[in-house]
């Protein structure tokens, strides 16, 4: 077998002890590539990380906890192309080992708490659907409640197309989470632009930091290059689109090479955590912000309605909000108030 052929074997195979740099196609030695946070020792150009190796990067040893890792996307629009979407699903699934495009969750940066998600350009692109969303929703209400700094690092194509709108409401729903997180509860976010970030996710979540941190060369942008030249009938510029092209531009507040990232987050952590005006503001989370459901709490109440079937009405009755207020108060926060409609309309309904 040659090197090139050894070499380019599927990205499955354990036995792969070799790579090549996309842009300047360099050999490159895998052990002493995640040494180097995957930077080419040739040409110094960024490849792409997965999610689990970007929060071995991020996270303190030990201290990672996961949100939500059983929530999986469903075809309502029963999207057909060349595939199927749930065939495409499930490719992807098997490819990454993860249940849709961003993992979410806590833990320590440096001994400082903090929330974060990261997008995986490796599932279906880093597409937005709407687990995606809610995902990410969820790991804002979490972090507002709790009071942690939030960092998302976004990778990503875009909306999925396989969704329709219901991924294009996902942008509504995570910029208003992060409204009462900014702007009622006064805490930081810290976007993290990789390479590429564009479409829907660009026009969202990922310029609204209070620090917008880029990769070096990173392609952030909406719409592509080619349908912007064709649109204004003009020549763009060769580093349009690029990290450097937006900092020139004040899009962006800080170009951080991955190396020296986790440091230079912390430096930014330690400066907010210490500044005197954080003891001037207070938390005004509005009465109708509260934590989204979670497996645990979902699995929880249907464990309690099962052990109370006797007392439950049948099939399709209403179980009405007395009773429905009562469990809430006995064994789930008050902060849980948009739950009402969703439980009565969801769990009620098993004998």
């Amino acid at each position: 077998m040659c090197m090139l052929s050894w070499i380019e074997k599927d990205s499955s195979e354990e036995a792969g002890l070799w790579t090549r740099c996309d842009q300047c196609g360099a050999v490159l030695y895998i052990k002493h590539l995640k040494e180097d946070y995957y930077v080419c020792s040739t040409c110094h150009s960024n490849l792409q990380m997965t999610s689990q190796e970007r929060f071995h990067s991020l996270i303190d040893p030990g201290t990672w906890q996961p949100f939500d890792e059983t929530l999986s996307s469903i075809d309502v629009l029963h999207f057909q192309d060349q595939k199927s979407y749930v065939s495409r699903l499930h490719d992807a699934q098997s490819y990454t080992h993860l249940q849709d495009a961003v993992i979410t969750g806590t833990g320590l940066l440096e001994d400082i708490p903090i929330a974060l998600g990261i997008m995986d350009f490796n599932f279906m692109g880093g597409s937005m659907g709407s687990v995606v969303g809610e995902k990410i929703t969820r790991l804002i209400e979490y972090a507002t409640h709790e009071g942690l700094i939030l960092i998302l690092v976004c990778a990503s194509g875009g909306a999925r197309i396989h969704e329709g709108i219901f991924s294009l409401m996902q942008m509504a729903k995570i910029s208003a989470a992060l409204n009462i997180y900014q702007n009622h509860a006064h805490l930081m976010y810290i976007s993290i632009l990789t390479s590429p970030t564009t479409g829907g996710v660009t026009a969202s979540f990922a310029m609204l930091g209070d620090f917008i941190i880029a990769e070096p060369n990173a392609l952030i942008g909406f719409a592509g290059r080619r349908v912007i030249e064709q649109t204004l009938q003009e020549k763009l510029p060769e580093n349009f689109q690029t990290a450097e092209y937006l900092l020139e531009h004040g899009l962006l507040d800080l170009i951080i090479p991955r190396e020296f990232l986790k440091g230079a987050i912390f430096e930014i952590l330690d400066v907010y955590k210490n500044r005197p005006q954080c003891q001037t503001y207070s938390s005004q989370i509005p009465n109708y912000f509260s934590p989204s459901l979670n497996l645990l709490t979902e699995e929880k109440i249907r464990r309690k309605l099962k052990a109370e079937s006797q007392n439950l009405p049948t099939f399709g009755q209403n179980i009405g909000f007395p009773l429905l207020s009562s469990y809430i108060s006995q064994n789930i926060t008050p902060n849980y108030n948009k739950m009402y409609q969703f439980i009565n309309k969801s769990f009620w309904r098993i004998k």
